[in-house]
């Protein structure tokens, strides 16, 4: 029965709730901090290293088939000078019948504005594969026209980014991953449904502090807003704790949304490993299990590096 609730809940909003639907959110993560090239490109290459980030995300578990899925693969290096950076990044999210795969290229170029402060500029090119199995859903009628043929789409967008960091310590970003707006689902005019849905550009606030309270332990408080058309302010913050340069321990707050607890483990300098819980504190939480985050993070850091040990952002 709770199942049954669940599907009906997540399809009805997929489907046939679809009048104009506006401001489709993009993917979302509970540990943002280390996986930010997704939502900003001018972050390539700021970590000086070639960097491998791959994350996987469940939501909502108790949704059974439902439930968001999310996996990301991400990497990025500098090159040349270092100056100039490269990035790639692949993203899949799945929501019950609909399955979407981005494709992303990214470039940066730093700009030293201070003796210790550094600004990247960045682009990003997408490719972005959409696609609904309507034989996925239990339809009352069969016959219904629209959902005779699936969809499949491909859409190609921009997005564009600035990335600040003051030493090791201060970072702050904003960014565009989709500058142009996406329209789906375009069903004749005669339709009882709305014959679009749109998704508008997400705009992207982040930023993070390193302080050290003593000789082996480091705070790292962090942020990170949302703003998209039509739909509410998303507010992520954060709080993470590194302890000997090997543990992190942490816990998060999303704004009218979830409650967070984060763990990490440097298991050497080149390798970590990271998990999240999110538990929801809207209405939701009552259909849901919570949702669950793991990342891994490797890093090609060679002998004659004068990175001795891995940036805390």
């Amino acid at each position: 029965m709770k199942n049954n609730i669940n599907k009906f809940a997540v399809y009805l909003v997929l489907f046939l709730g679809i009048t104009t639907l506006s401001a489709q959110q993009d993917a979302q993560y509970t540990q943002y901090m280390y996986n930010p090239l997704t939502i900003n490109p001018a972050y390539a290459g700021s970590r000086d290293v070639l960097s491998i980030v791959g994350l996987y995300r469940n939501q909502w578990t108790g949704f059974s088939d439902a439930a968001p899925k999310t996996a990301t693969l991400t990497l990025h290096s500098p090159i040349g000078n270092k100056k100039l950076a490269l990035g790639f990044s692949v993203i899949n999210d799945q929501i019950g019948p609909q399955d979407e795969t981005y494709f992303n290229i990214d470039v940066s170029y730093a700009i030293p504005v201070s003796e210790l402060g550094k600004l990247r500029f960045g682009i990003k090119g997408v490719g972005r594969l959409f696609n609904v199995d309507y034989d996925a859903i239990n339809l009352a009628d069969f016959s219904d026209p629209q959902f005779q043929q699936g969809v499949n789409e491909f859409t190609p967008n921009v997005g564009a980014g600035l990335f600040y960091t003051y030493s090791d310590r201060i970072y702050l970003g904003l960014s565009v991953p989709n500058l142009l707006q996406t329209k789906h689902y375009d069903f004749s005019d005669e339709s009882i449904l709305t014959s679009e849905a749109v998704e508008d550009p997400n705009f992207y606030l982040t930023a993070g502090c390193v302080f050290n309270l003593a000789r082996n332990l480091k705070l790292k408080p962090a942020l990170m807003s949302k703003i998209v058309r039509g739909a509410p302010f998303q507010l992520d913050a954060s709080a993470n704790f590194l302890i000997h340069d090997k543990f992190i321990l942490g816990a998060a707050y999303r704004l009218d949304a979830a409650m967070s607890a984060m763990v990490g483990f440097q298991i050497t300098p080149s390798f970590l490993l990271g998990m999240a819980y999110d538990r929801d504190t809207s209405d939701i939480v009552d259909y849901n299990d919570g949702s669950f985050e793991i990342f891994a993070r490797f890093e090609l850091i060679q002998k004659y590096s004068k990175v001795v040990m891995p940036r805390f952002f």
